[in-house]
């Protein structure tokens, strides 16, 4: 299959078979579907650390087809990541694989630097032992850490405060260094704030299989009933009602951005960084009102005390990357928070749940 390139520079290159890194987790499969309905062909590899192969089945059905193959292997492997390669004709590289629980860095340090890190370290040469030198890179507004208010640009100084956003951006400084040695090299890297939400069709959502860290999937398991009740890490920050302000993005908005840099590798070589986002705060409060207007349920939480991880607030200016592509997204929090429900209101156990209903079920 070819495909034609939309690139604002008028390439006629654009990629035909991608290789998604982490397919199985929460970006991942909902870009295989966002990929699948915009006529790639479709490779995934996942080691299932904190995913499930039976999300692929979904992806299946929403898309209308199958994913071109799926292998579970850790991306550190690079003698399975060889074999991969050496399989399918791969023509770029979405890579969502990573640990990214900003507070579970600060637990595990050596175990993030490990998988973000040196997982990037080993898919970069397995590519270019096989001549593929175009990725999309997923990392994160995290890097900025506590840059102060407001919505914060690409030139913002980079302030990284876990392990987890010092990771993706050691990432980043690599992939530019190689750009910058490799003439054929083409990284596009998307910062993205917090995503959230869920496919709206109920069927794929946020459902990690090691205890939540992250806001949403935290709130939407208490309001199904599967946690008794939220913390709330902090409420003395200098933010309207003293608890962290973060920039919600959909996990469709966020998607969409990485399956639109792919015909964009195009433009031509070396590194380009653009800042996903809303541009809009909202605190952890914000969000748990929201949920609970969304679900019809209340949320009871209780104030605990600051995480070292945490930053008073974060909120991206993606208007770079609007310029550049025409690309804003296009959905709120209060579409999040439908989204979210839905998911989780059809799936109370995620993806284990042995009684799932229909996803057209009322209730």
């Amino acid at each position: 299959m070819t495909r034609s390139a939309t690139g604002g520079s008028g390439a006629s290159w654009a990629p035909s078979t991608v290789l998604v890194t982490g397919g199985a987790g929460f970006l991942g499969s909902h870009a295989c579907v966002d990929l699948l309905d915009h006529g790639y062909e479709v490779i995934v590899v996942d080691d299932y650390s904190n995913s499930t192969p039976q999300v692929f089945a979904r992806i299946a059905r929403i898309a209308g087809r199958f994913l071109g193959a799926v292998y579970e292997l850790d991306i550190r492997d690079r003698r399975a990541l060889s074999a991969v390669f050496d399989r399918h004709s791969v023509d770029a590289v979405v890579h969502f694989a990573a640990q990214k629980a900003a507070g579970r860095s600060v637990r595990m340090p050596v175990e993030y630097y490990d998988t973000n890190v040196g997982g990037t370290t080993a898919l970069l040469n397995t590519m270019h032992e096989h001549d593929v030198h175009r990725l999309v890179y997923p990392s994160t507004c995290a890097v900025y850490g506590d840059a102060g208010r407001g919505p914060l640009d690409e030139s913002t100084p980079i302030r990284p405060v876990t392990p987890y956003a010092m990771s993706k951006w050691m990432c980043e400084q690599i992939l530019a260094d190689v750009c910058r040695h490799c003439s054929e090299c083409t990284v596009l890297c998307l910062r993205c704030p917090s995503p959230a939400g869920a496919h709206p069709s109920g069927l794929l959502g946020e459902d990690p299989r090691i205890p939540p860290e992250n806001l949403m999937p935290h709130v939407a398991q208490v309001a199904v009933g599967r946690c008794d009740r939220l913390r709330v890490f902090g409420a003395d920050y200098p933010t309207p009602d003293g608890t962290p302000v973060r920039d919600y993005l959909h996990v469709m908005d966020a998607v969409e951005a990485h399956r639109i840099a792919l015909d964009h590798l195009a433009d031509g070589p070396g590194m380009q960084v653009y800042n996903l986002g809303v541009g809009e705060g909202r605190s952890v409060l914000d969000v748990v009102a929201a949920f609970s207007g969304a679900s019809g349920r209340p949320i009871p939480y209780d104030i605990t005390d600051r995480r070292p991880c945490d930053v008073a607030e974060l909120v991206a200016d993606a208007g770079a990357v609007e310029r550049a592509w025409g690309w804003r997204p296009t959905r709120g929090l209060g579409d999040i928070c439908q989204d979210a429900w839905r998911f989780q209101r059809l799936n109370p156990q995620g993806y284990a749940d042995s009684a799932r209903r229909r996803p057209d079920a009322k209730g």
